[in-house]
């Protein structure tokens, strides 16, 4: 099931209503923090990964 332009516009005007536009915009911003960090910490444990292989 996929979802088409109409209904993906249903779901933010519905969002924007509920939560409010700046609400949106701090949800927002967290979760793209979130998916930073969350990047950073796996590219830090492969290069740690790879550091122990090569000692090995």
């Amino acid at each position: 099931m996929r979802l088409g332009t109409t209904e993906i516009l249903l779901i933010v005007v519905l969002a924007l209503v509920l939560f409010g536009g700046s609400k949106l915009a701090g949800v927002g911003k967290a979760l793209g923090k979130s998916i930073k960090d969350f990047k950073n910490e796996v590219r830090d444990d492969d290069d740690k990964n790879a550091d122990e292989e090569k000692k090995a």
